[in-house]
């Protein structure tokens, strides 16, 4: 949770976020909101935890790094 006045609290959140819509939300069309929540899903659940390397944790992914 972001404290009064610390803008920078809030930056992993937008990370994550940009990160989300420029590489699930932008990248594809959906036909219902059932399978735009189910890509989201897929994508925080699977994708980004699981599969996806990230710089912070010298190119592990999530779940890598804490089974290490």
């Amino acid at each position: 949770m972001s404290r009064a006045g610390t803008p920078y609290d809030n930056a992993p959140m937008e990370r994550y976020y940009n990160t989300l819509k420029a590489e699930e939300v932008y990248q594809h069309r959906y036909d219902t909101i059932e399978e735009l929540d189910q890509a989201i899903n897929d994508f925080a659940y699977v994708w980004y935890n699981q599969i996806r390397p990230h710089s912070y944790n010298n190119h592990l992914t999530p779940l890598e790094k804490r089974l290490k």
